[in-house]
């Protein structure tokens, strides 16, 4: 097994019963990395794995639904029993450790790094997780958002984030076994900009990228998840199957 998804977290814009918000851990090579801490993604990781083995944490935006959680697992790691061996790598946002800081009472952020080893994403980013690697570019949306390529022994695994349709989501997806990808909204208003995709806007990304198999998630309050992947399979026209909590998928 080269690459394994396992689903924390779905919900958009906040989470419900036995359904937090947007959190994935994904795994391969000997790795395990936490991608985005969405409200209750922390409770729901620790079915799954030990906080404390994680090898890093991968977070697309700094909006609640992605990134919230980051504050439990900061009090689980730093007293609550979990603590790791080193300071645990999170890439980020630059603003990221401003936040967490700020939530703390604190304005430096290296009051975080005893626990963080904060490392800053940008467009092209590209790090490497034991024998993960992962592959960022900057996606449209309402603030700074990036989407992650992960890559191990051959398989590749891409994750919209949160995202409006544009080149680069298309190219971060390009030939991907599997492309995990929000259809937040049922439609677009106007003459906005596009910051997150329909579901017709996630199947047409995954046609145009070749992916194997589409993984709808993040259905915002206005669609179901099965209407959302049941739209965006008519147009993707491939696998096309609802991410659900406590999911796991092999690549």
């Amino acid at each position: 097994m080269s690459l394994a998804l396992t689903v924390l977290g779905t919900a958009s814009p906040h989470p419900g019963p036995g359904r937090p918000c947007s959190g994935y851990l994904l795994s391969g090579g000997g790795a395990e990395v936490w991608v985005d801490a969405g409200p209750g993604s922390f409770a729901e990781l620790q079915r799954h794995t030990d906080p404390a083995r994680l090898d890093a944490i991968w977070i697309s935006h700094l909006h609640a639904d992605h990134c919230a959680d980051l504050l439990s697992a900061m009090y689980g790691l730093a007293y609550g029993g979990l603590t790791p061996s080193a300071p645990l790598p999170v890439y980020g946002p630059p603003e990221l450790g401003q936040r967490l800081a700020g939530f703390f009472g604190q304005r430096d952020p290296r009051f975080l790094s005893g626990v963080f080893d904060l490392r800053p994403l940008y467009d092209g980013h590209d790090a490497r997780v034991g024998e993960l690697r992962l592959r960022t570019r900057a996606v449209v949306h309402d603030t700074e958002a990036y989407g992650l390529r992960a890559e191990c022994d051959g398989s590749v695994l891409a994750y919209s984030g949160d995202s409006g349709p544009c080149p680069a989501l298309t190219e971060l997806a390009a030939g991907a076994d599997l492309f995990l990808c929000e259809a937040d909204i049922d439609r677009h208003r106007g003459s906005e900009r596009p910051v997150h995709l329909t579901p017709e806007d996630a199947g047409a990304v995954a046609k145009e990228a070749g992916v194997r198999e589409l993984l709808v998630t993040h259905v915002g309050p206005t669609l179901t998840p099965e209407s959302a992947t049941e739209r965006a399979a008519v147009v993707f026209g491939g696998r096309t199957s609802t991410a659900r909590e406590g999911d796991i998928v092999s690549l």
